[in-house]
């Protein structure tokens, strides 16, 4: 076969990442798990190289100061293919799928982002033509009508080559090969020119809006702080810059924990907004995954994936989520805002699910539907009931 220019670098646990270019010029990688059986050598991706997408452009929205990122070029993204067709499963003959050889992880740039692939007028890496923000204070500027390029980045982490599933069908060791890669992502897109912020996710059920039942996650690159961590930060402003050690000392010391390791707790949150939300916290201070020490991604993986199969054994058929794993601004509150993970689901009963109306979605005022508490020891039996598994 003909065989891709490789640049390799070892990370830790064993981790191997393989950098390398799609047809079109978009980033691919590959982290392979320690002692992979899949060698040295990766096929090049023999596609003609079709044009990307022109980046998309941000509208703000003067009434809540938000920016909306206008992406055209999602209408045409797949929506569940059949399996012959995957598009994040290995290219064959018959599928010209997006990663020419078999991997263990893979991580590319989306083909049709919402952010990106411009970057920054001011570091003089923008096409001709991109009107990217200058700074946060350009972006923070009021005035009607106003527009930026969408820079950043948007990337799909492909967790395994499976057609179907999703991270808590993985193994342990699959695992901590995804966390390594968040990890390295995290550091590589936060240095990118005109990153303000980076998002790793995961949604999973077609409740959610998924449109491929690959297991994969994906990772935001933002040109801006999102309205969340905004609000994050104002809270901790008004709270103190401790507040993630006192709501960890709070949790923790409640009825709502779900399991708490050496490194990590989880816990539904005294004011769950969800049916089923957990929230995941580091016992100490790290901005981000970057951040997190070998021994805290060690624990994490086992215990993530005990959660995870916990919340699908509440019912008969697998449970819908969006897995957020919230990490500091790039150049805002580093020292104070912590990673933390929420999951959330809406469904509420095996065959409800809740849906946001009028007090939710038009004036986030939250109702909850189920007490924290009666989920929390709901969740707790289920995890329990789930064995402990090594790598």
């Amino acid at each position: 076969m003909n065989t891709a220019e490789l640049h390799t670098t070892e990370l830790g646990a064993g981790v191997v990442k393989r950098s390398t270019r799609l047809a079109d010029g978009r980033e691919l990688i590959y982290y392979d798990d320690p002692g992979s059986r899949l060698g040295d050598e990766r096929a090049v991706d023999a596609r003609d190289a079709a044009p990307r997408p022109d980046t998309a452009t941000m509208r703000r929205d003067v009434l809540t100061g938000d920016w909306v990122s206008v992406a055209a070029a999602r209408q045409n993204r797949a929506f569940l293919p059949p399996a012959e067709l995957d598009p994040l499963a290995p290219q064959t003959p018959a599928n010209p799928s997006e990663i020419p050889s078999l991997y263990d992880v893979a991580v590319f740039e989306n083909k049709s982002p919402s952010f990106g692939p411009a970057l920054s007028v001011a570091h003089g890496d923008a096409p001709a033509g991109a009107d990217a923000p200058r700074d946060l204070a350009d972006l923070e500027a009021p005035g009607l009508g106003r527009t930026r390029t969408s820079v950043g980045r948007c990337e799909v982490v492909c967790f395994s080559p499976e057609h179907a599933g999703s991270f808590g069908t993985q193994t342990v060791t699959r695992a901590r090969t995804v966390i390594e890669a968040w990890a390295d992502r995290t550091a590589a897109l936060s240095a990118l020119p005109g990153v303000e912020q980076v998002f790793p996710f995961e949604n999973r059920g077609e409740a959610i809006g998924v449109t491929l039942p690959h297991p994969h996650g994906q990772i935001y690159a933002y040109p801006y702080v999102t309205p969340r961590t905004s609000s994050l930060l104002a809270s901790i402003e008004r709270e103190g810059s401790d507040l993630f050690d006192r709501i960890l000392a709070f949790e923790r010391a409640s009825e709502r924990v779900i399991f708490a390791g050496e490194h990590w707790t989880a816990f539904v949150p005294f004011a769950a907004r969800w049916p089923l939300e957990v929230h995941v916290l580091p016992h100490r201070h790290v901005a981000d995954f970057a951040e997190t020490t070998d021994a805290e991604r060690d624990e994490l993986a086992p215990l993530y994936l005990r959660l995870l199969r916990g919340v699908d054994a509440l019912y008969d058929s697998p449970t819908p989520y969006i897995a957020a794993w919230h990490q500091a601004p790039v150049s805002r509150g580093r020292d104070t805002v912590r990673l933390h993970l929420q999951l959330t689901s809406p469904r509420r009963a095996a065959d409800k699910l809740k849906f946001l109306a009028g007090s939710e979605a038009a004036m986030g005022a939250w109702i909850g539907d189920v007490p924290p508490e009666t989920a929390a020891a709901r969740l707790r039996e289920a995890v329990a009931s789930i064995p402990e598994e090594t790598p």
